[in-house]
């Protein structure tokens, strides 16, 4: 008899994601995937020399370390089973890590629980490492911005090639309808890729599986699961929309409003990448021989390709991505369609933006 349906579900989600790293590590390393046993070894009984060991170059490179990151939720709990099943079976090394915010009572004690939970499941290395959560873009951001911070600094500390995430379908529709709210454009629409991160580094095996189904697995392989307050209180807006919002839209629109809004991320992300890339070519000939943006030919362009423009040009200036809204890109916008001698617009970061002599000038303040 197989596993429980939940429980092949997630392996199998998290099989094809170790295949994609396993594809790619081979490719970027040169190596053919050949375990080491296969190597030919110096023995101890008489005879003839064995043939001499292949140099180092010629040998299959070591197995990748894979990471899985861990709240102790249901839905990277699953994650983790699944990839301490699947990781040995493909030559793959597991290991996880959870992140301690510091927002509750006793954190650390459950961080801990975490890690002794994920070595009961065979996987290493597994650590806890506390974060300083800030304030800046509001409590959900900024504990997201030193939950990454933390990723990216253990997945650099141990050599990790890939961060496995929990994200399920429910939480892609959740983004893309927070998205919709800050009213910020298709790209916010797209909500989270399955692939993303300095050289891919993050990977989400669950985008096309509910959260139904990673607690079904839990529960299925008795693995203990936490349940964060934070998930259900009403002072986040991400708990609200779970517990109001959707519940709202589905019993006005009726089942499946989940999976179109995932269908529409997908989408929308096509869609999004087409025209980055686009803007990408064009921004080479709109700028000036000293790298100002020139006005008359951004003015030529159509508004998502200009605005994309705009918007690379800001950040790179120093204006923080995750603060800067479409509003600020609109006001940039009407310095090259509906200029009126205006002045400069401040946009997050201290940086400035303003029109000078049929240029624009983007800059910290």
């Amino acid at each position: 008899m197989g596993p429980h349906p939940a429980v092949a579900a997630i392996r199998l989600a998290v099989r094809r994601v170790l295949h994609d790293i396993l594809t790619e590590h081979h490719g970027a390393t040169g190596h053919a995937d050949v375990p080491d046993a296969a190597l030919p070894h110096l023995t101890m009984h008489a005879g003839p020399p064995a043939p001499p060991r292949p140099p180092a170059s010629a040998r299959p490179a070591a197995p990748p370390l894979v990471l899985v990151a861990c709240s102790g939720g249901a839905d990277s709990m699953a994650l983790a089973s699944a990839l301490a099943f699947e990781a040995p079976r493909l030559g793959v090394r597991a290991g996880g890590i959870t992140v301690d915010h510091g927002l509750q009572a006793g954190s650390d004690l459950r961080a801990e629980e975490v890690v002794v939970r994920l070595r009961a499941l065979g996987l290493d290395p597994v650590e806890s490492t506390a974060v300083t959560v800030g304030r800046e873009g509001g409590p959900e951001a900024a504990a997201r911005d030193a939950r990454y911070d933390a990723l990216d600094a253990a997945a650099e500390r141990h050599g990790a090639t890939a961060v496995l995430l929990g994200h399920t379908r429910d939480d892609q529709a959740e983004t893309v309808l927070l998205g919709l709210a800050r009213g910020s454009g298709i790209r916010s629409l797209s909500g989270m890729a399955a692939v993303s991160g300095a050289g891919g580094r993050y990977r989400r095996p669950f985008l096309h599986l509910d959260r139904q189904t990673a607690r079904k697995a839990c529960m299925a392989q008795s693995l203990p699961v936490w349940d964060d307050p934070h998930n259900t209180d009403p002072a986040y807006t991400r708990s609200r929309l779970r517990h109001e919002g959707l519940p709202a839209l589905e019993k006005a629109l009726g089942k499946g409003v989940v999976e179109a809004l995932a269908r529409t991320a997908q989408l929308s992300r096509d869609d999004a990448d087409a025209l980055d890339g686009w803007a990408r070519q064009a921004e080479a000939g709109v700028r000036d021989a000293s790298g100002l943006l020139e006005c008359s030919k951004l003015f030529a362009l159509p508004p998502a390709v200009r605005r994309r423009i705009l918007r690379r040009a800001a950040i790179e200036a120093g204006a923080p991505a995750g603060s800067l809204f479409a509003r600020h890109i609109e006001e940039m916008d009407k310095l090259i369609t509906g200029w009126r001698g205006q002045g400069a617009i401040n946009l997050p970061g201290k940086v400035v933006a303003q029109r000078q002599g049929g240029r624009l000038v983007i800059r910290r303040g």
